[in-house]
């Protein structure tokens, strides 16, 4: 796509429901209450034994956000195009958030959708806020930029995103960023656009699959065939919406599959077998409509469309349903836990970040022994490196200062590093803390 995609977010796209790790929430996609474990007493020899407790989070899928979120900000920051292939993240978020939007509506949908809005826009609201004031400070005038009143009504979306908040092409410079500073910041929010389509339309989608489950889980790929090849042009902002919930709407509907255990049906070699086929036409067609940005999915709607379908069948086939990362795995638990309570958080400012860790790291040739010709040319050759290891403190540093806006919105106490770890203090007797 050309309209500042990641490969993939972040959603972008869980609740405060309790784990053994104490992580308790998703991206915006939270279900809106804690999931109570089931009380129990002892049962008397001749009774039955008490109910299994209620399941918490699926590590497992957490796992897959953070390592989404971790290659949207390695796609933004190298631009490797073959990132898009070998693991499109984009597709990933939107069928871990639909697969959690089907758990929650096992409530009323007004409730569900409410909550979810709720926890997507405060987040939003603090980086608008940011980043509006910097661009009247700079002299932005959207009255000429975007034309009349209806133009003007057009930041709008930086409060409710229905459709893409506006900016300038050209920005003028901050903070020794280049013009280009706010089309890299705004630009990725066409995520929390399209998630928030998503979220309007479930309970109408779920409906429909529950019926007809085939038909509602594929049709958006026929809808890209038309719409993401030019067969059908859609001008404008509106064409890119319409395109957005074609490419990944049947992830998000292969998340409702996946909740409601359809796949699970499928036996498994069927299952890859079908999904490979589909990738592999992904990558077909792909070949064939090679752009600017070569193997970039992005660019191609159809391909980016089944070879996330069929990626995410395979990753949600062999969903294994961790309670606790196994093994090695569990020496990250802290950072997934961290990452899947900021998601919104990491997604939204992970960008802006990256545009200011390469002043930062212009600095280090500044420094007497990086100034040699040896210095400069061992500093050239690893230039990226160097701001991929500075965004992430640039990202915690971000976390500290405005993640706490997530729990806001999801009517929780903030906390400014909710990475799962237990408190040092011991409980008073006879008094629990509230969660």
């Amino acid at each position: 796509m050309t309209h500042g995609h990641p490969s993939g977010a972040v959603p972008v796209p869980g609740g405060p429901y309790p784990t053994p790790h104490g992580a308790p929430t998703d991206v915006a996609a939270q279900p809106e209450h804690a999931f109570p474990q089931q009380q129990t007493t002892e049962p008397a020899p001749e009774e039955t034994p008490a109910a299994p407790k209620a399941p918490g989070r699926d590590r497992y899928l957490d796992l897959l956000r953070s390592i989404a979120l971790v290659r949207v900000v390695m796609y933004h920051l190298f631009s490797w195009a073959w990132l898009t292939v070998v693991f499109p993240s984009m597709g990933v978020m939107f069928a871990l958030a639909g697969s959690l939007m089907a758990r929650s509506l096992k409530r009323p949908a007004w409730s569900v959708i409410r909550g979810r809005v709720r926890r997507l826009l405060p987040p939003m609201w603090a980086f608008g806020a940011l980043t509006l004031t910097v661009l009247f400070a700079t002299g932005w005038d959207p009255r000429e930029d975007l034309g009349g009143f209806w133009g003007v009504a057009e930041i709008f979306n930086y409060l409710v995103p229905i459709g893409a908040p506006p900016y300038p092409e050209e920005a003028a410079a901050v903070a020794h960023l280049g013009t280009t500073w706010a089309d890299d910041s705004v630009g990725p929010l066409w995520y929390l656009r399209a998630y928030l389509w998503f979220v309007l339309a479930s309970p109408l989608l779920l409906w429909a699959f529950r019926r007809a489950p085939w038909p509602t889980l594929l049709a958006p790929l026929g809808l890209t065939a038309v719409v993401g090849t030019g067969l059908v042009t859609i001008p404008g902002e509106t064409g890119n919406a319409v395109t957005d919930f074609a490419v990944y709407g049947s992830c998000w509907v292969l998340g409702f599959a996946h909740q409601e255990g359809m796949l699970k049906q499928v036996p498994r070699y069927v299952a890859v077998s079908g999904a490979s086929l589909v990738m592999a036409f992904g990558l077909w067609w792909a070949s064939g409509h090679l752009g600017d940005g070569g193997w970039d999915l992005n660019d191609i709607p159809l391909a980016q469309a089944t070879w996330s379908f069929g990626f995410v069948v395979i990753l949600l086939q062999y969903s294994p349903s961790w309670q606790e990362l196994p093994g090695r795995l569990a020496n990250w638990d802290k950072l997934v836990t961290l990452s899947n309570n900021r998601a919104v958080t990491i997604y939204l400012w992970h960008n802006m970040l990256i545009a200011l860790a390469f002043p930062i790291v212009d600095l280090l040739y500044r420094i007497p022994f990086m100034q040699s010709e040896r210095g400069t040319a061992a500093l050239d050759s690893t230039y990226e490196i160097w701001v991929f290891a500075l965004v992430w403190p640039l990202i915690g540093a971000m976390i500290l200062l405005v993640g706490w806006v997530e729990d806001l919105g999801a009517k929780r106490r903030p906390r400014l590093w909710p990475n799962g770890a237990k408190g040092r203090r011991a409980e008073p007797a006879g008094r629990g803390r509230r969660r």
